[in-house]
């Protein structure tokens, strides 16, 4: 029998490595990613001050946040700056599209965002290791995740 920990487990893993994946390729170009420079110039042409600066904060954002939430390792504040970030490409990029992601919608965008507030909310589950190295913060997940989030804004 599948426990809902396992499923919080699996949906951990890929979400983080979705994330991961979507941050290396800003950063180094990997998997056909626009690497560093391109991922510039696309926040330039989003008029995007300071857009260096921002390409790198979103790439380690989307790589070190993925894998901590792959690891289940501060939960709260990885999935903060990963929610915080979708909601930032909704906002500069995806909403004029609509929804669907077809035409370059919020749809997936919106779906990583959902993902990273319930592990914010619910933390990472029982086999995260939040959970092996002790959760002094446990209680206060859910206010941690809120107060990280609303920070970022």
């Amino acid at each position: 029998m599948v426990t809902a920990d396992v499923g919080l487990l699996v949906l951990r893993l890929v979400t983080g490595a979705i994330f991961a994946g979507h941050g290396v390729q800003k950063l180094f170009g990997w998997f056909g990613g626009p690497g560093l420079r391109g991922f510039a110039g696309m926040l330039e042409q989003a008029k995007v001050r300071h857009n260096r600066f921002w390409a790198v904060v979103v790439a380690l954002v989307e790589t070190l946040g993925g894998l901590l939430l792959m690891a289940g390792l501060l939960t709260p504040f990885a999935t903060a700056a990963l929610a915080v970030d979708m909601l930032v490409a909704i906002a500069l990029v995806h909403w004029r599209n609509g929804f669907w992601i077809t035409k370059g919608g919020a749809e997936y965008a919106l779906s990583l965002l959902v993902a990273s507030a319930i592990f914010g909310l619910t933390r990472g589950g029982r086999y995260a290791l939040d959970r092996v190295f002790g959760e002094g913060y446990a209680d206060w997940s859910v206010a941690l995740f809120v107060i990280a989030a609303v920070v970022g804004l």
